[in-house]
């Protein structure tokens, strides 16, 4: 040990990414709040530290052995403070090897020792090295202007350790290489590795100074913007990498253009872009947007395609055998097509399948498109918000494409696919424009022959295009876009529907899928309804096949590892030990409702459901209070049965004092939003139940809309609200009379356990209802008098 065993535990000094040899002094930047940290740790030991590099990229929050163990002993000589921090002037003394490293609060301390450079080289052959050392500076230097005094600085230096130590953060090396140069004790082995490291770097300048000149003769302004591809070019010929060898034939556009079956207009367009081309030179940024423009042109189908014969018979046994119920859905797509046949083939018209998730829509077109032996193309809308997307994009900009629709065509490569624009009610406007009004013309049968996409720049015609769109809701698509496609509504399926489609299609489709055959899985069939009643609540069956998959999951397990016998047959009990308990609960009706509380009919994005309306009164002044979260038009609703309860029932409640008494009508599940056009009837049973006194039969349950003159007006989702009446025990149902035809909609196993009764106004409602009769001036009679009008 030299003078500094004297005390061999210092503070460790932290510069990121730094290596520093010794005999050099440099100089360190440390922000203010690290600077005088820094300073003050070192200011207790004279001034010194030791340095250590940070292994990896760690740059806070460091561990003993985040640190390499050889550094250098350092001593700070001169402390400037700057504004935005310290300015540290370092000596770099010894390098030292870390035999401890000690934690220190935040910091550490190292316990070191000296290790010194071993001399095993004479002091000729260190003068020869220096002379090597020097020549190879002077050389490198000659590249660059202004670099005279730096070569005279090193010129006078007259020791190897100080000339490496002054060259060394000059050297374009990795940090790794760094600590590992740091790290060589032998002299001799230092001097020739940094020889190695020089001519390195000297390789590399001429290289690049070669280069530069090479390609200064030819940049000029035309050749600006192709510096990084003629450099590329210039390495690939130096590494003798061009690959001529294996280059493909150039395309012959001229004669792809020709055999193709593009209009003569179109083809006129083709040839003006390939005098274009070929005036671009090789390496033209342009060249490459016309090659691509001139490859759709070829690659898109012109030509009329061919004429298909439709049968009807196997069309319809196809979408038979593939899609259970919807009977109305497929009627109505078998006329679609009998109009195609009749017509050639000519569409005509623009189909749009409304329906919940999950029904089925989609495999619907692909159904279609395999009776039509047509090619089948799908495009997703859901989250389009760039009428570029639709139209593609001009191709004056840079990375330009055409719109979704012409690369549908390109991938179909006939002329009339099936094109499934799926999603279509989920498009959206921005500032980038409405794509909903680009698809305006692709569905219009007067318009798609020409139409006009911003990257092809020339029509194209679409009228052979057999366009399908989905959607879970008509509110959300646009007027005009709406009333050009004929719609089809899909409503939700019925839990008999769900068993027969599991059984005849899910369940082989997913015991497939999981690498299984029936002869070693099958479901019983009460195992099916349980899994359709207790652990899905949906309008489709996406959330019943995936029970359907983790019930084929668990049972795959058991059946590989040999647990079970095959065939291995899943029964109704054993569903809590593979999918957990029931997850579904469904209102059920109760077996008396208090007077106040009516059972009314809900439709959800789900399905259907029964809905309680409860409510109560107390002293107050008045008020009508609603809670469960309702929407605007059931608060409207409930004014309107409020003002007709205390218009027509006046006469029976004398008792009962309104401007003394607060009613509050309560809609349960209060976190669910609830709205719609269809609570009218059972909010005015509620209050006319409640006020009365009048029980309502708790298997009585009801639908519709009122209007203050007293009428009861039509609502939708006929259907599934029968369906979940029918499911939750309800044994007689109240519908408007315009709804009167919706019950032939209704399967026939749900319909023949039920009771309908139409009513008209609100009397046959409190008829039906409490039991109560009123006089009949719900329906206003107006006579006209000396043009007076009486009411």
């Amino acid at each position: 040990m030299n003078q500094f065993s004297r005390n061999n535990t210092l503070p460790l000094i932290i510069i990121p990414n730094t290596v520093l040899l010794p005999g050099k002094s440099v100089t360190v930047k440390v922000n203010e709040e690290a600077g005088a940290s820094f300073y003050d740790k070192v200011a207790e030991e004279d001034n010194y530290g030791i340095v250590l590099a940070v292994k990896g990229d760690k740059i806070d929050s460091f561990d003993e052995q985040d640190f390499y163990t050889v550094g250098t002993l350092v001593k700070v000589e001169e402390a400037k403070p700057l504004k935005d921090g310290y300015h540290f002037e370092l000596d770099v003394i010894e390098r030292v090897y870390a035999e401890e490293i000690i934690p220190d609060g935040e910091d550490f301390k190292v316990t070191y020792g000296i290790i010194p450079d071993v001399v095993d080289i004479d002091e000729n052959s260190q003068s020869e090295m220096m002379k090597n050392v020097k020549s190879l500076v002077k050389e490198i230097s000659a590249n660059f202007k202004g670099s005279e005094a730096y070569v005279d600085y090193i010129n006078n230096l007259q020791d190897i350790k100080s000339m490496v130590a002054y060259l060394f953060p000059f050297m374009n090396i990795s940090f790794d290489q760094r600590q590992a140069f740091l790290e060589i004790r032998s002299l001799r082995e230092k001097s020739l590795r940094f020889l190695d490291i020089l001519i390195e770097q000297r390789e590399a300048v001429r290289f690049q100074v070669e280069m530069t000149e090479k390609f200064n003769k030819k940049v000029n302004k035309s050749y600006r913007e192709q510096i990084l591809r003629q450099q590329l070019k210039a390495i690939q010929e130096e590494l003798n990498e061009t690959g001529e060898g294996n280059d493909t034939k150039k395309k012959d556009y001229k004669k792809l253009i020709q055999d193709s079956s593009m209009p003569e207009d179109v083809k006129e367009v083709a040839f003006n872009e390939l005098e274009k081309l070929e005036r671009q030179s090789a390496n033209s940024t342009e060249g490459n947007v016309i090659r691509n423009y001139l490859d759709l042109l070829i690659s898109l189908p012109w030509g009329k395609s061919e004429v298909k014969d439709i049968d009807i018979l196997a069309a319809r046994d196809l979408l038979n055998s593939k899609h259970y119920g919807l009977d109305k859905v497929k009627d109505r797509i078998i006329q679609h097509l009998t109009i195609m046949k009749l017509k050639q083939n000519k569409q005509g018209s623009i189909l749009l399948l409304v329906g919940p998730p999950g029904t089925g829509k989609t495999s619907l077109g692909k159904s279609i498109a395999e009776a039509l032996d047509r090619k089948y193309v799908r495009i997703s809308l859901g989250g389009v918000r760039d009428e570029a997307e639709v139209r593609g994009h001009r191709r004056t900009y840079v990375g330009a494409l055409p719109g979704r629709i012409i690369q549908g065509m390109k991938k179909a490569g006939e002329k009339n696919p099936v094109f499934i624009l799926d999603e279509i009610d989920k498009l959206s406007m921005s500032a980038n424009g409405d794509p909903s009004s680009a698809l305006l013309e692709v569905l219009d049968p007067e318009q798609n022959s020409t139409f006009s996409d911003h990257y092809l720049e020339v029509p194209y015609d679409l009228s052979e295009v057999f366009f399908i769109a989905t959607a879970n809701s008509l509110g959300d698509i646009p007027g005009p876009l709406r009333d050009r496609m004929e719609i089809i509504d899909i409503s939700s399926y019925t839990s008999t529907e769900k068993f027969h489609i599991a059984k005849n299609h899910l369940i082989n489709s997913v015991i497939e899928d999981h690498g299984l055959s029936s002869d070693q899985l099958q479901i019983e069939d009460d195992a099916i309804k349980a899994v359709i009643e207790k652990y899905t609540r949906e309008a489709g069956v996406r959330g019943l096949k995936r029970q359907l998959s983790k019930i084929t999951r668990v049972s795959a397990e058991k059946i590989v590892i040999g647990e079970v016998e095959l065939p291995y047959i899943i029964k109704e009990d054993m569903l809590t030990d593979i999918l957990g308990r029931d997850s579904i609960q469904y209102d059920i009706a109760k077996e008396k409702n208090a007077p106040g509380v009516v059972t009314g009919l809900a439709w959800t994005p789900v399905g259907g459901d029964i809905l309680f309306i409860e409510g109560v009164t107390m002293p107050g002044n008045g008020q009508l209070m609603l809670t469960g979260k309702l929407g605007d038009v059931m608060k409207e609703s409930a004014r309107i049965s409020h003002s007709l309860i205390r218009s027509r029932l006046s006469h029976i409640l004398k008792g009962f004092e309104f401007n003394k008494n607060d009613i509050h009508i309560h809609v349960p599940a209060g976190a669910t939003p609830k709205d719609g056009p269809s609570a009218g009837v059972a909010l005015f049973t509620t209050m006319a139940s409640l006020l009365t006194g009048h029980d309502v039969d708790s298997k009585l349950a009801m639908t519709g809309e009122i209007s203050l003159r007293g009428a009861v007006l039509p609502v939708g989702g006929i259907k599934e609200k029968v369906i979940a009446a029918h499911r939750s025990g309800i044994k007689r149902i109240i519908l408007p009379k315009d709804n009167e035809k919706n019950i032939l909609d209704i399967p026939e196993e749900v319909r023949k356990d039920l009771q309908f009764i139409i009513v008209e106004t609100i009397e046959d409602v409190l008829r039906e209802t409490l039991g109560l009769e009123l006089l009949q001036p719900s329906i206003t009679n107006v006579l006209e008098e000396d043009n007076l009008i009486t009411v």
